[in-house]
């Protein structure tokens, strides 16, 4: 894949397919933070745990508090509360697996689709626990943000995480280089963690543009901060895994609106999964995570992000 590129692009600017800064940012970090690198070993060993003992499909429904930061420097960019919300209303659908378009499966995977029982609430409380619509708005003088974290500092130009062990922190902005966001793996460094999206590939209405206009930006940023990684493995000869036994091995990403059956890494008659939420197609075309992908970030909640769940 061509490398990302942050220059000063014009806000008018969008990427021709999806882009994810998620590895190059996480890799920065795992270089300046080694225990970052041993922190993910040591969540993959637990994750092996729990599927092992059969405990991951027993665990109850858990609802994440979120807090939206609205980094704007013009009034454009500063997304209405509709749009923040719908996009809410967007994760609660694709991970609880009841998205209208998952019917768009092919017979092959059409059973596969699975409600993670994880839900998304806009948080009520604030850290000193004051009444909060769970959306801060924050404007810029900057131009545009890249991977590289400047937006989750105010003393940076974007906006102070809350404390990100109780809340998962979006922050939505202008992003630069064509990307449409990026997210922390479990196990990072506390201050920077959270998912960042480009704020016109967010929600399904206002600034959203198509083919980025379905909230599934968001879905896929969320997924890897619930430690999912790309679908393809992030290689590009066949030997990347995501870690996941009920994803077929892949190759590349796939871009915009494959035909049914993309074949590679002699993965036929089906091929890629090109429809699942951690590959690269359009909106419109990603709709399903598999059970070994609800595994995973099932695991993630029963661990590094466990002060996430909303006490009921």
């Amino acid at each position: 894949m061509k490398p990302i590129s942050f220059s000063e692009s014009s806000e008018a600017d969008r990427p021709p397919h999806r882009t994810c800064g998620t590895v190059s940012s996480n890799n920065i970090l795992m270089e300046r933070f080694p225990q970052f690198r041993l922190n993910l070993a040591e969540i993959e060993g637990n994750y092996q745990k729990l599927r092992e003992a059969d405990r991951i499909q027993n665990l109850p429904t858990a609802t994440i508090q979120v807090v939206v930061h609205v980094v704007y420097q013009t009034e454009e960019q500063n997304i209405s509360d509709q749009q923040v919300m719908g996009q809410i209303e967007v994760l609660n659908r694709d991970f609880g697996a009841s998205n209208p378009d998952k019917s768009s499966l092919p017979k092959a995977w059409s059973n596969l689709p699975m409600d993670s029982g994880i839900r998304f609430s806009l948080a009520c409380s604030d850290p000193q626990g004051n009444p909060t619509d769970g959306i801060v708005r924050k404007q810029t003088d900057k131009g545009g943000f890249d991977h590289l974290d400047s937006v989750k500092f105010t003393n940076q130009g974007g906006s102070d995480a809350w404390p990100t062990d109780k809340y998962l922190n979006i922050w939505v902005c202008n992003m630069l280089g064509g990307l449409l966001g990026y997210a922390q793996f479990p196990g990072g460094p506390v201050e920077t963690d959270g998912v960042v999206v480009f704020y016109r590939a967010f929600g399904t209405e206002g600034t959203a543009q198509v083919p980025f206009n379905l909230g599934r930006t968001c879905t896929h940023e969320v997924g890897h901060y619930l430690n999912l990684r790309h679908i393809w493995g992030d290689t590009q000869d066949c030997s990347g895994s995501d870690y996941v036994e009920d994803t077929p091995l892949q190759q590349l990403p796939n871009y915009n609106k494959p035909s049914f059956p993309h074949i590679s890494c002699n993965n036929g008659p089906d091929g890629d999964m090109f429809m699942n939420y951690m590959d690269y197609v359009d909106d419109d075309t990603m709709v399903m995570f598999t059970p070994g992908q609800v595994a995973r970030m099932r695991t993630s909640l029963s661990g590094p992000r466990s002060g996430l769940i909303q006490q009921q």
